[in-house]
């Protein structure tokens, strides 16, 4: 992926959120960016159109045997349930997460967004060092 693309994929998810969402905007409420880790996010021309959006862009935390990104709110919940499932096949397997996920309210995910910066902010404090992620978490 160039600079110029990733800039222009910045450019198209900006004019979305203002037309699908413009409460975002009218509450001056901060979108914080957690964009992969891919490197043309740092590209100058990047930087400056996301400065120019007024969006904080979050770097990546260490790397922590305890979380990664996909550990956030989803995947750990969708874990839990998958503790007690046998799956005899491939469709199986795809119709559970589907019924899974379908029930699922917005709540549900509202809550992984929302608490996802105290999560990292936890994971960027332990400097990539060890630490029991449960404990961590609910302190």
């Amino acid at each position: 992926m160039t600079g110029t693309l990733y800039r222009t994929q910045f450019i198209k998810l900006s004019r979305a959120l203002k037309e699908k969402r413009p409460q975002y905007y009218s509450r001056h409420d901060i979108i914080i960016l957690l964009p992969n880790n891919a490197r043309p996010h740092v590209v100058g021309l990047v930087k400056n159109y996301l400065i120019t959006l007024d969006w904080e862009v979050l770097p990546h935390p260490p790397y922590s045997l305890d979380i990664a990104p996909s550990d956030y709110h989803l995947f750990r919940s969708i874990a839990h349930a998958l503790l007690e499932q046998r799956f005899t096949s491939y469709e199986d397997t795809e119709n559970w997460v589907d019924s899974w996920i379908a029930s699922k309210d917005k709540k549900f995910f509202r809550l992984g967004i929302r608490t996802q910066p105290e999560r990292w902010k936890k994971v960027v404090a332990s400097d990539g060092q060890y630490f029991d992620y449960n404990t961590v978490l609910s302190q």
